[in-house]
């Protein structure tokens, strides 16, 4: 049987990288015509998304990386920001 849950029920709902990590907390949803858009996920002191944006508050994911919803919710890993990838690119964009 199909368990449905209403959208403000994922508000604070912890956000986990397929890998196991902490990304972050649900802070709001993003609807388009009446469908889920994607996600505005707020950086906690403890996640990984803290760590890669430093100051920044937070990011939006589109709804296709989410793989799992329930107690929380399961992302995939090609919807983090790739913190050594940018590093790489700003030393090639210096020489």
């Amino acid at each position: 049987m199909l368990r449905m849950k209403k959208i403000t029920d994922m508000y604070d709902t912890q956000v986990y990288v397929e890998t196991g990590e902490l990304f972050g907390v649900v802070e709001e949803s993003i609807i388009t015509t009446n469908k889920v858009y994607g996600w505005r996920i707020k950086a906690t002191k403890n996640s990984i998304l803290n760590r890669i944006l430093g100051g920044a508050k937070g990011v939006i994911v589109p709804h296709q990386f989410v793989k799992s919803v329930g107690d929380v919710m399961i992302i995939s890993k090609s919807a983090v920001p790739s913190y050594e990838e940018s590093k790489e690119e700003e030393e090639a964009t210096t020489e």
